[in-house]
């Protein structure tokens, strides 16, 4: 199949473009090793994290259709990473043969762009709380829910947290200090452990 949907496969060292904003894309992508950061960059150099590609993700199906315009974001690898490139034009389009293995791309496909489509929503319910406590109240017990325990480890740093949901990082860092003084969380780097 890879073959028949004309893949390539290309390796990013960490801090490298995966695509550039202001590109037209033509390839759907998927994440096979590291981790991508979609990140929008405005002009004066603030830096705002959209979302966090993982393994196995696929990114850029969004900006293939003809009349998508230019990629609005960057993508960047946030760890040094492998990513598989397949032609959209290949992928919608049956191949001779009417495989079922085409069809069931075609299906999977489907479903990981619904599966997408929920994430950003859930974005969306954190970012419209108003203060920087309910925007991690929110994200951390989204993913608490998401990893099936209190104990968790997030894929951001602090400052990738806080461009994750657009916060200052002094002001998120002063607030999770109190939320761990009212006894709501424990937290060392990366890894939170929610409390009752």
């Amino acid at each position: 199949m890879l073959g028949c949907l004309g893949t390539t496969a290309e390796k990013y060292k960490k801090g490298e473009y995966v695509f550039r904003q202001g590109e037209l894309l033509s390839n759907i992508a998927i994440l096979v090793e590291g981790q991508l950061f979609i990140r929008r960059d405005d002009y004066w150099g603030n830096s705002n994290i959209i979302n966090s590609i993982e393994l196995g993700e696929m990114f850029g199906e969004a900006y293939i259709t003809p009349n998508s315009g230019v990629l609005p974001n960057n993508v960047i690898a946030a760890k040094d990473s492998t990513v598989l490139f397949f032609e959209a034009k290949k992928i919608i389009t049956t191949c001779p043969s009417a495989c079922r293995f085409h069809a069931m791309i075609v299906q999977n496909l489907i479903y990981a762009i619904s599966d997408k489509n929920r994430k950003l929503v859930q974005k969306l319910s954190h970012m419209s709380n108003r203060s920087i406590r309910e925007k991690l109240i929110s994200y951390l017990s989204e993913e608490s829910n998401k990893q099936n325990s209190p104990s968790i480890a997030i894929p951001f740093n602090r400052q990738q947290l806080a461009d994750f949901l657009s916060v200052d990082r002094s002001a998120m860092s002063n607030e999770l200090c109190k939320m761990r003084d009212d006894g709501l969380i424990k937290f060392e780097k990366n890894r939170f452990t929610l409390l009752m």
